[in-house]
């Protein structure tokens, strides 16, 4: 659940999610049979396919719920930790573990879950496998070599056969459906079994299949988030009125001398244009990076508002109209560059003897307004930046 915490929810309601989803995997386990030695070895013998049938359909179910989430943006599949591939070791544990299951009539899971229902085989293999484990352990350095041989990174399989998410989906979906047709003929033959399927399982497993096959063609003619809000974004460039939220300079220099614990700034140029100069307490998010996860809590705060700028206006409108849709804050837009707000403030000449009154108070507001700027700056330059949550990858598998 790493890629949903905290954003979809928080990390105590993860703790009590993760409880729960544990204790209804071991009640599926268990409920399907698989504290059973007899049906979990039925697989290898022919007579019974459920363990196959059972893992096919959690695996289908949940690769399209996360292309559906990872489609709509609920979740971010970058964030999706991917067990890196050692060749060797995993041919090797693979038939190792194969042979256990076949002789213990146990995988490492079902072990538990038996143990958990107080069968003694259970609790043997449970036992056997610790012993493994420390076995393992204590061998390591005569086995690392082999044990790290062929390291092949990250691997998915749909990058290996040069074909998208999606077509994989489509492609392993319809594997899952014939296999469990060809198991059904094969358990039948096995145990001697003549009837066909009653007309009401028929259309039950038909639906099952009609469902999978719409919800990734739903999937796959679905644009993605980024797309459905540069869409958004652009059309109300075209039509939105943002005469409202616009506000000079010298307002926000105000703002920043008498209030800056209470406002955002967002400049959304490249992190080059920014590190060349920007705003004081100025954060630097770029525009096409404004819908990442790590931005969320300075997007989202309600005691601040958030005062958008660029080099173009065009590019501050489309930060301020992004904030707008994925945000909460109350948001604003600076009528000028960062350029001018620097020769305004930074490289402000000295007024002509023949200026009138109001120019001279201008000169004096901007003058003074850059100086306590630039003290502001230097007395809380390491206690003001923002705190931006990191996302990172949570390490994890079976």
């Amino acid at each position: 659940m790493g890629p949903l915490v905290p954003f979809v929810f928080s990390n105590e309601f993860n703790l009590i999610i993760a409880l729960l989803a544990g204790i209804g995997f071991g009640f599926v386990l268990e409920q399907a049979g698989f504290s059973s030695t007899k049906k979990l070895v039925g697989l290898f013998y022919g007579y019974d396919f459920t363990v196959l049938k059972v893992f096919f359909t959690a695996g289908i179910t949940a690769m399209i719920g996360v292309l559906l989430f990872g489609q709509i943006g609920i979740l971010d599949l970058s964030l999706i930790y991917v067990n890196p591939t050692f060749l060797w070791s995993a041919l090797i544990g693979g038939a190792i573990m194969g042979l256990g299951f076949i002789i213990g009539g146990f995988c490492p899971g079902t072990s538990v879950c038996a143990a958990a229902i107080g069968k003694l085989d259970g609790l043997a293999f449970v036992f056997g496998s610790g012993l493994g484990v420390l076995a393992f352990a204590e061998g390591y350095p005569l086995l690392n070599k082999i044990y790290l041989a062929e390291a092949w990174g990250p691997v998915l399989m749909n990058e290996k056969l040069g074909m998208s998410k999606i077509i994989f989906a489509f492609l392993l979906t319809a594997i899952a459906f014939i296999s469990f047709y060809l198991t059904r003929l094969i358990e039948n033959r096995v145990n001697g079994i003549q009837s066909n399927l009653p007309k009401r399982k028929v259309i039950i497993y038909s639906a099952a299949v009609g469902v999978a096959f719409l919800l990734l063609i739903f999937t796959a003619l679905l644009p993605d988030a980024k797309s459905r809000l540069e869409s958004k974004v652009n059309q109300a460039l075209n039509y939105a009125n943002l005469g409202s939220v616009e506000i000079p300079a010298d307002k926000l220099a105000n703002e920043i001398v008498n209030n800056y614990y209470r406002i955002n700034i967002i400049d959304v140029r490249t992190p080059e244009a920014f590190k060349v100069f920007h705003l004081p307490f100025a954060i630097n998010i770029p525009v096409e990076r404004m819908n990442e996860r790590q931005w969320k809590n300075i997007l989202n705060q309600k005691h601040k508002a958030n005062y958008f700028y660029a080099d173009d206006q065009q590019t501050a409108r489309k930060g301020y109209l992004t904030a707008e849709y994925i945000g909460k804050a109350e948001n604003y837009l600076l009528n000028e560059s960062p350029a001018n707000f620097k020769k305004m403030f930074y490289e402000i000449g000295d007024p002509e003897a023949i200026a009138g009154k109001k120019e001279v108070n201008t000169y004096n507001f901007r003058k003074k307004a850059a100086s306590e700027m630039k003290m502001l700056v230097e007395a809380l330059k390491n206690s003001t930046e923002p705190v931006v949550a990191k996302t990172t990858k949570i390490k994890g598998g079976c």
